[in-house]
């Protein structure tokens, strides 16, 4: 038995295919929010409030996709080999690369195409995501599970500091090289992930339809209040509280830092995060994980509340990093918990569902935070959502008391709920 998942050779592999997608996925993202700001102010010729409802409108239609496809992707996960789900999908958000990288090139951006882009971007992510996601438990042993979702979250976040500080420092040498640099690298997981081992999921019952078992998914998470209740608490807690949407116009006309001061503000969460993860990698939590990550969602509020009043970069890429750690902490735990709360049949659906919440709480934050920046501004709407943000935290653990109870991640000895027992193959 390994000690170590970095001693199998599928997940180092799994390990590189992650690394480099977020890499460049976060290089694109950073880039096309500061494009649409950047459009919609020079070109457009709209106000700071005008131009942060943009940014709002943005993550909505990434969000878009999301919504509709999730149920879709979560069953692809289940249903077809997964390593080529991944791979088709990032196939696709290598295309919508090289498209915004020509577009750019060529001066031909508006705020239309960066939406349409941003969309298509959307549909790759809703199935990169559950596929990825169901990959890891099935090439670690049990036994090894939090490590490996410590050190994918390394991977992660570790892409999450270099890809926004990256993509920041190539758009000010030339506009349109992070857009090539980020198809260069979606090329690694197409081929880091074919010598991984075939990862087919368990068959599924020929007698029930499609649309059935992709529905059985949510109905899974809820009908587990534990499993709903975590899921939740990230959903609401980020959707609120998040700061993210709001870092272009803090860069451009709050701290006056420019490309290069966004890619920091970008990367400095997850610099915290990537510490955090790199200690859980090492020293996996073993106790009170439920509380622990009650009191991470409180502290990510009052952390976002600091940085909104925050007029200094020094100060402000501080109480980031604390964020990102704060963040890293809730997300390492609950991203455990799900994993081995789910049967293998149901980890594709429940990732879909898990990732939905995740994509819900950023995108429809983006959107949250566009629209209460144009009525309170940028500044108002971050401190107003971290506040909110905490009063998730105190109200979950009380809505939810499963959380606070849960002391380690070893999972149930039943795990198929009753309602499900008719998709079993005979």
């Amino acid at each position: 038995m390994p000690t170590s998942p970095l001693a199998i050779r599928d997940f180092r592999l799994f390990w590189i295919a992650r690394f480099c997608a977020v890499l460049a996925t976060m290089g694109m993202v950073v880039i096309i929010g500061y494009q649409v700001y950047d459009v919609a102010r020079a070109d457009y010729g709209m106000s700071i409030r005008e131009a942060s409802f943009m940014l709002g409108l943005l993550g909505l239609v990434q969000f878009v996709p999301l919504a509709i496809l999730t149920p879709v992707a979560g069953w692809t996960a289940d249903r077809f080999e997964r390593r080529t789900v991944a791979r088709f999908a990032n196939a696709i958000d290598m295309t919508v690369a090289l498209a915004l990288g020509w577009f750019t090139l060529n001066e031909q951006l508006t705020l239309p195409l960066l939406f349409t882009l941003a969309a298509l971007h959307g549909v790759a992510r809703v199935f990169v995501g559950p596929s990825m996601s169901a990959i890891t438990p099935n090439i670690v042993p049990p036994e090894l599970l939090p490590k490996a979702i410590a050190l994918s979250s390394i991977a992660w976040q570790s892409a999450s500091v270099a890809g926004p500080a990256l993509g920041g420092f190539l758009y000010a040498a030339e506009p349109s090289a992070p857009y090539w640099t980020a198809a260069a690298l979606m090329l690694v997981p197409i081929v880091a992930l074919t010598p991984i081992r075939r990862i087919v999921p368990p068959a599924m019952a020929r007698d029930v339809h499609p649309v059935r078992q992709m529905v059985d998914g949510l109905s899974y998470v809820r009908g587990h209040r534990f499993l709903f209740g975590a899921i939740t608490l990230d959903l609401f807690a980020v959707l609120l509280g998040g700061a993210t949407a709001m870092l272009p116009v803090f860069a451009r006309d709050i701290l006056h830092v420019g490309t290069e001061g966004l890619g920091l503000l970008r990367a400095a969460p997850a610099v915290g995060a990537a510490l955090v993860a790199s200690v859980f990698a090492v020293r996996p939590l073993r106790h009170n994980v439920g509380v622990k990550m009650l009191l991470a969602v409180g502290a990510f509020g009052v952390l976002t509340v600091i940085f909104g009043v925050s007029r200094s970069l020094p100060l402000s890429l501080f109480v980031l990093a604390l964020l990102g750690a704060a963040d890293m902490l809730s997300v390492y735990v609950r991203s455990s918990l799900v994993q081995l709360h789910t049967p293998d049949m149901m980890r594709g659906r429940v990732s879909a569902v898990s990732g939905l919440a995740i994509s819900a709480s950023n995108e429809l934050g983006e959107l949250q935070s566009g629209l209460f920046a144009a009525v309170l501004g940028p500044v108002g709407a971050v401190v107003f959502g971290g506040g909110a943000a905490v009063v998730i935290a105190g109200a979950w653990s009380y809505l939810f008391p499963e959380l606070r109870r849960t002391r380690t991640f070893d999972p149930p000895s039943q795990m198929l709920p009753q309602a499900l027992e008719e998709e079993k193959p005979a």
